[in-house]
Parts: C-alpha cells; structure tokens; sequence
C-alpha cells in the first residue's frame, strides 16, 4: 500500500484551541503536545457525542475532555488495574472500569468518537483490539489513533536506534527501555495504514510529529523524569511545574528559574524547528496520527 500523502493540519472547532496550547505549555514531552492536539482535532466533538478513550491510563484525556467540553459523555477503559484510581482522582465521576480491548462490554455503535492514543503498540493482538473498536464505533464515527512510528528520529533514543542499527535488537524494559518501553512492537507507516483499512477504517487524515528533538529526550523526560515525580522525589515547585494535569493557563507555572521552566525553554527552541521544517511520510518523526472513519452514518 502507497502511504497517504501527510494530510495539513485540521482546522479546530468548538473547543478553545488556545485553551488547550496553553494548558500543554508546561509540558516536557514536545511530541505529546502535538498529538494531544491532533486528537482533539480529529475527534472535533459535538453536543451529544458519546466519546470513549480505549486505554485512559491515569486520565489525561479524560481530564481535557471534562475541561474543553464539560457536558461531554465520556467513558474511560484500562486494563492495568493500578492506573485506575489515579484516573479516578483526576476525573471524580467519570465512568471507568477495567477492560481487556479484547472483549468491550458495550453494544456495537456504543460511542461516536474514540480515542486510542499510544495503546495499540502495547497490544499483542492488535486486529483484535481493534475489531473490538470498529464494532463499539458507530456508523459514521471517528477513532483517533496515534502510535510511535518505527522510523524514529536518530536523537529521540539514540541508544535503541543504535542497538537497532547495528545488532538488530532493542531495550525493551527498565530505564534505558526508551522508545521501546513495555511496546510490543512499533509500526512502519504502511504497516499501520494496512492495519486499519483491513479492519474496514477509511483513512480521513494523517499526521507526521516531531522529527527534530532534543538529543536523549525520551531518557530523560521518562527515564529519569517520570520516575523522579512518580516516586515524589522532586520539590513541590518542580513537581508542580512539570504536572501534566493541571488545567491552569499558566506556562511556565513558579519560577522563570525553576529548572523544569528552564528545561521547557530548551526542549521548545529544538521543538519549534518542526513547525518551519515539518517532517514528511518519507522522513525520519515519532508519532503517527491517524483520524479514522467508520463507514456508514447520517450522510
């Protein structure tokens, strides 16, 4: 299969785009910002819409989702037990529950919009998961999918594209794991369009995130730290800073001194060479987005 031609940037609607730059500012992961903000584009909810994120994690969809649009239907399912308090804490009252994406326990066309976002890499059975996803979508609606892309940059994790390149191996697990943590498998392009059209998706948009990056990043914001602020081992004015939740329009939250908003000025000045230099299908970037439609529906 040919890959489609990198589709330009959806125009948001309904929701306060600048709302949500800003309520990523402070985060150090550029590649999440920028496909935090192709999900909302692609999803584009509208009064009524019932939305599930298939594999919510700790909440972080959920809790945008609550704040771009607070009369949304929105249900959550994770299957790794531990994470749902976390979400539970972050979005009281949200319908969660632990579910294996093998066998949803809802009615087909259950939801008109989907969100599985850095999931699917995870999934042994990935046709099945997302069999499961095309029956519980409804005619007509929208899944937004995005996943590491296996041609990565060389200076996101330098130490796996070298083990890659040169002994045809990876670091799977603990701390050197970088791009490669806990995945069962990351997809080439035409892979992955292969994938969802076998499945019955059609291929509405895609987005290429994120080729130029700071060197090492993926180490050092999930190597080193996640685990210092999982494990609280930050100060409160870092862990503040660097607090992926927080709903505060407020970039660059404490001190202009804080070395998390001193880190954030330098990881954004690598970043902003995307924006002037976007990276193509043909090039090396790090997240694949798709904005996948299910057949059928109101025309």
């Amino acid at each position: 299969m040919e890959p489609l031609p990198a589709a330009a940037a959806l125009p948001a609607t309904r929701f306060d785009a600048e709302r949500l730059r800003r309520m990523l500012a402070n985060e150090a992961d550029m590649s999440f910002k920028r496909r935090a903000e192709a999900v909302f584009r692609f999803i584009d909810v509208q009064p009524g819409d019932r939305v599930l994120d298939a594999g919510c994690g700790r909440g972080f969809y959920l809790n945008f989702l609550r704040a771009l649009y607070p009369a949304v239907d929105v249900t959550g399912i994770e299957l790794d037990i531990p994470l749902l308090p976390l979400a539970r804490r972050v979005v009281p009252g949200a319908a969660l529950s632990c579910v294996n994406l093998y066998e949803i326990p809802f009615a087909d066309g259950s939801f008109d919009k989907i969100i599985f976002s850095e999931v699917i890499e995870h999934i042994p059975d990935d046709d099945k998961a997302l069999a499961e996803l095309y029956r519980v979508l409804a005619p007509g609606g929208t899944l937004a999918l995005t996943t590491p892309n296996a041609n990565y940059p060389f200076w996101w994790d330098p130490i796996n594209k070298s083990l890659e390149l040169t002994l045809g191996t990876h670091i799977q697990h603990g701390p050197l794991a970088g791009i490669w943590a806990n995945h069962v498998r990351l997809y080439s392009l035409e892979g992955l369009l292969r994938l969802v059209t076998d499945q019955g998706f059609e291929v509405e948009a895609l987005e290429c995130h994120t080729h130029h990056c700071f060197p090492f990043i993926h180490n050092l914001v999930y190597g080193l730290g996640k685990e210092l602020m999982v494990h609280g081992l930050l100060p409160d004015a870092m862990m503040q800073a660097a607090d992926r939740f927080s709903l505060e329009a407020d970039p660059y939250r404490g001190s202009p001194l804080n070395p998390v908003n001193l880190g954030l000025r330098v990881l954004n000045a690598f970043d902003r060479r995307n924006d002037t230099h976007p990276p193509t299908p043909q090039d090396s970037f790090l997240i694949i987005a798709l904005k996948l439609r299910k057949p059928g529906g109101a025309t």
